[in-house]
This record gives C-alpha cells, sequence and structure tokens, in this order.
C-alpha cells in the first residue's frame, strides 16, 4: 500500500475515532450521571423516611413521658385511662405498664396479658439502657404485621411501653418507594426489618441494582434502599435522550477540526515536498535602497508558491506549516538553491547585499554552518554581501550555541540582521551578547509616522539605541514619503518598502536594477501635500 494512502486510511481512522469519541464520553458520563441521580433520589427518599421515624419516634417517647403519671398507681385504677389515651393517640397499638419482666396492664390486652417477651414474641434487648426502641416483626395480638415498641424501665421495677403499628411506616413507605420500584427497609436497634417492595427477580443486563444505606442521627434507626436495575436504566435513558443531541454535535464538531487538523498535518508535509521536487517556488526580490550611495544596494530573497493551477499559497501559511511539520530546513536548503540559479547572470556591483530569512529551527540544526557555507561558495563569483535575518525568536534558544554559529559566519564575511526587531521576545542584552550588523525595524513602528514634526518614542529610541551600539538600521515597509523623509532625517540608511520597489520576480529584477538601480529616490510633485500637513 502506498505511504499516501495508508495515511488517508490512518487519517480517516482517526477522524471516526474523534466522531466517536464524544458519543463513548457522553455514554460513560450519562451512566455516571444516571447513578448519581438514582443516588440523589435515594438520598432524599432516605432523609423522608427518617424524618417520619424520627416523628413517630419522638410520639413514641412523648407517649412514655406522659404514661409516667401513671407511676405507683395500680393498673386497676388506670385501665379506663390507658384505653382512652391509646384510642385518642394516633399510631399507637398498645400502651400500657411493666412490672419488671411482665406487662402489669395495657391498653389492648387489659390486666395481666403475660410477659413482654410474649408480647414482642422475642427475647427483649440486652442494651444496658434503661430505655430501648425496637421494630418487631409483630405482637401477641397482630403476630403478622411489624410494630415498633417503646420502652421506658424505671429503677424500682416498674416501667412503660407504647406499641406504634408499623402499618402507618409501610404506607409512607410504599408512598415513596412504589413509583420507583424501590425495595425499602427499615429497622429500629436491631430488631426485625419493616420493609416493603418487591425484591427484582429479573436481572437487567446493563445496570445492578443500587443499595443505600443510612442510619438516623437522633435514633437507633436505619434505612436501606435498594434501586433496581431497571431504575437506573430509566434514569439513563433520561439523561441520554438530553445529552444525545450535543453529543452529536459535539461529535460533527471533533471530525471537522480533527479532519481539517490531519489534512494540514499529514498533507502539508507531502505537499511541501511534492512543490519542492516540481519546482513550485520561486523567489521574488525585493530591493533595498541605500541612502548615502542613493541607490539600490541590496535585495531581499523572499519565497514564493505557486500551484499548478495557478492559485498562490501565502508565504506566512506555507512557512507556518513548514515549521510545524519539520520542513523548513529543506525549504531554507531548496531556497538557497534557487537563488544560486537566480543570481549567474546579474550584474551588480561587488558588496550587493542578498539578505535571507532563516527560520530558528534551521538556525539551530546542526549543518546550518555548512548550509550557509555551501551556499556562499555557489554564489562567491558575485562577490555579494550575504545578510541572514533572523527573527528575535531564534536568539531565545541555545543562546551559546547560536552565537558561535554566527560568529563563526561573520568571520567569512557573513552579516547578521535581527528581522522586525521590537515585535518578538527579545531582550536588550541579546544586542550586547550577539555579534549583530543590521537591525530592522518592523514596519509597524514605520507606521505611527503621522508628520516631520511628530515624535514616535518607540522608533526613536530603536534608532538611537542602534546607533549607539554600532549596527546599522534597516526601516521595512516604508509606504510614503513621509515615512522615507522622516528616516532621512534621523540617518537610518537603509529603506524598504513599496514606495521604492515591490517583490519582483528574478527575470523583472534584472530589468528592474539597470532601470531604475543606479537611480536616487525622488519625492514626485504629487506628494507634496503629504510632507506639508496642514
Amino acid at each position: 500500500m502506498p505511504p499516501l494512502k495508508r495515511k488517508r486510511d490512518y487519517a480517516r481512522l482517526i477522524i471516526l475515532l474523534a466522531g466517536a469519541l464524544p458519543l463513548i464520553l457522553g455514554t460513560i458520563f450519562t451512566v455516571i450521571d444516571a447513578h448519581h441521580t438514582v443516588h440523589q433520589q435515594q438520598v432524599s427518599a432516605a432523609k423522608t423516611l427518617l424524618s417520619q421515624a424520627e416523628k413517630m419516634s419522638d410520639s413514641g417517647w412523648d407517649m412514655i413521658t406522659s404514661l409516667r403519671k401513671y407511676h405507683y398507681q395500680p393498673c386497676n385504677q388506670i385501665e379506663d385511662k390507658l384505653q382512652l389515651a391509646g384510642t385518642l393517640n394516633a399510631y399507637f397499638r398498645a400502651i400500657g405498664k411493666l412490672q419488671d419482666d411482665r406487662v402489669a396492664c395495657s391498653s389492648a390486652y387489659g390486666l395481666n396479658p403475660g410477659s413482654l417477651k410474649e408480647m414482642i414474641r422475642r427475647d427483649p434487648p440486652v442494651t444496658g439502657r434503661a430505655w430501648w426502641s425496637l421494630s418487631i416483626a409483630g405482637t401477641a395480638g397482630v403476630p403478622n404485621r411489624p410494630a415498633v415498641i417503646f420502652v421506658r424501665q424505671l429503677p424500682d421495677g416498674e416501667g412503660f411501653w407504647a406499641v406504634i403499628d408499623g402499618q402507618y411506616l409501610m404506607d409512607f413507605m410504599e408512598a415513596i418507594g412504589e413509583s420507583r420500584g424501590y425495595q425499602l427497609s427499615m429497622r429500629f436497634n436491631d430488631g426485625a426489618p419493616i420493609s416493603v417492595g418487591k425484591v427484582e427477580t429479573v436481572k437487567n443486563r446493563f445496570f445492578d441494582a443500587q443499595t443505600y444505606q443510612t442510619t438516623s442521627l437522633r435514633y437507633p434507626i436505619s434505612v436501606n434502599i435498594v434501586a433496581p436495575g431497571a431504575e437506573l436504566a430509566r434514569a439513563w435513558r433520561q439523561v441520554l435522550f438530553v445529552f444525545l443531541p450535543m453529543a452529536a454535535i459535539f461529535s460533527i464538531l471533533l471530525m471537522i477540526l480533527t479532519a481539517n487538523w490531519l489534512q494540514r498535518r499529514i498533507s502539508w508535509r507531502d505537499e511541501i515536498r511534492r512543490a519542492i521536487n516540481g519546482r513550485q517556488f520561486t523567489v521574488h526580490y525585493q530591493p533595498v535602497y541605500n541612502d548615502q550611495l542613493q541607490r539600490c544596494s541590496g535585495a531581499e530573497a523572499l519565497m514564493r508558491w505557486t500551484l499548478p493551477n495557478g492559485t498562490v499559497i501565502r508565504p506566512d501559511i506555507f512557512i507556518s506549516a513548514a515549521e510545524a511539520e519539520g520542513m523548513i530546513v529543506p525549504l531554507t536548503r531548496h531556497l538557497m538553491e534557487l537563488i544560486a540559479e537566480d543570481v549567474q547572470d546579474w550584474e551588480v556591483e561587488p558588496g550587493f547585499h542578498l539578505a535571507i530569512n532563516v527560520a530558528a529551527e534551521h538556525l539551530q540544526h546542526p549543518e546550518f554552518v555548512s548550509d550557509m557555507l555551501q551556499f556562499v561558495e555557489k554564489v562567491k563569483h558575485q562577490q555579494f554581501v550575504i545578510t541572514l535575518e533572523l527573527t528575535e525568536r531564534s536568539l531565545i534558544k541555545d543562546g551559546d550555541a547560536v552565537a558561535r554559529k554566527l560568529d563563526a559566519l561573520r568571520e567569512v564575511g557573513i552579516k547578521v540582521a535581527i528581522d522586525d526587531f521590537g515585535t518578538g521576545h527579545c531582550s536588550l542584552s541579546y544586542l550586547m551578547t550577539f555579534s549583530l550588523d543590521y537591525l530592522k525595524i518592523d514596519r509597524g513602528f514605520i507606521n505611527a509616522i503621522e508628520s516631520l514634526g511628530g515624535e514616535t518614542p518607540v522608533l526613536d529610541a530603536i534608532i538611537n539605541l542602534s546607533f549607539k551600539l554600532r549596527l546599522q538600521v534597516l526601516g521595512e515597509g516604508v509606504e510614503t514619503p513621509l515615512q522615507l523623509l522622516y528616516l532621512q532625517q534621523r540617518g537610518v540608511v537603509f529603506i524598504q518598502g513599496y514606495y521604492y520597489a515591490q517583490p519582483m520576480s528574478n527575470s523583472a529584477l534584472k530589468i528592474w536594477l539597470k532601470e531604475k538601480g543606479p537611480l536616487p529616490i525622488h519625492v514626485e510633485d504629487h506628494d507634496a501635500s503629504e510632507l506639508h500637513p496642514s
């Protein structure tokens, strides 16, 4: 399989995976959210149940407190009062009085109905406390319906008890859990569970039942809530129904972004390589004016890319792509090959400046110095002054190694310029650290010129600093006579911009050099109004 086809197949796979990623993550998120939603519902249900159980417990203990007024009174004197109190108070199945471990009297069973054990149908709990509550499966009178008993035993052997019917709790539990299929269970101390709801018999294929347990902070009451897998599945479907459209949109957007990224990532490298082999790149040259010599004294080489169909790729696009794809070094080497071919028949005087832009990646490449020396050898018959234009960020990384490379090249006559000075991350200390020859002032500072008598503090500071450091200054992006005269008044020698000459092809440059290269710049008459604004 051809490498490009493999890359395209790989790209398709990445795009599909990118599209699937939001759906997969969304599915995971919805499952987690469904569990969280059901958990929160269980927490809410448990709080409600515990609140109701605590209220019933409050009623039970309030009843016990009210019964203490019958302390030391014989049962035959209080039997009617017990029956009346049991009838008038909600929740209560029976209330009564204890004598040691026997039920002395009861509102439901009369006098001496039997032992406490017989009434609650189990041994009383051993708590070590004078008061306790317990959920029971039933009582002697109502054996098949759960209840809760509250007991307060006094030091003299007497005590009081109250039994709350568990049906009240069961009705409340059913009202809470029936709609969601919960299995609810409540215990007082370690008593019998009071339960409602059916145990899930058919397991859900994807979701297991979710259990939540909690206890009261006021009484020894515990609640257990089991949400069936079907409830989790229902909650998941609800969340999925809301999330799915958003996930689909994110999926499409991510596929588009991934496709665009892969197109740049995979195809730019191949396109640049094919363009080099197909000689789609050419070099344009923008002349540089020397104000002292009053003529053109150099040119900057600028790479251009034109596709076979005539489409022109902007330099900022393909240079950024080349840097991102690791193709900037091959592209710069190709640029120097094209320049070497173009200049073979140039008719220029010795010392003509030829400027080449060098990327930071190439400057840090192990073969950078040898690449430059090979280029110098190819064009030595023209006796050019080769100028390397570096961006400020080129000096930040591996500063010592870069300084050694630049020193080695300057020893063979190559000049070094900082391009677009003032717009990058360069520290002023670098101007002292590195061996430099020129500063190219960024066009943004040139554009700030508004009048000959006005001031542009940053521009003036850069010019003055350059002179103090004995660096030549080149003003780029000069487009008006006002800008030209402003720079001339401040001693800037080298001028570059559309006002003097635009970038042009090799053939056009050779004609231009013969016709206009030796001529000085003349400010046209129609520019006079711009030089003297009212």
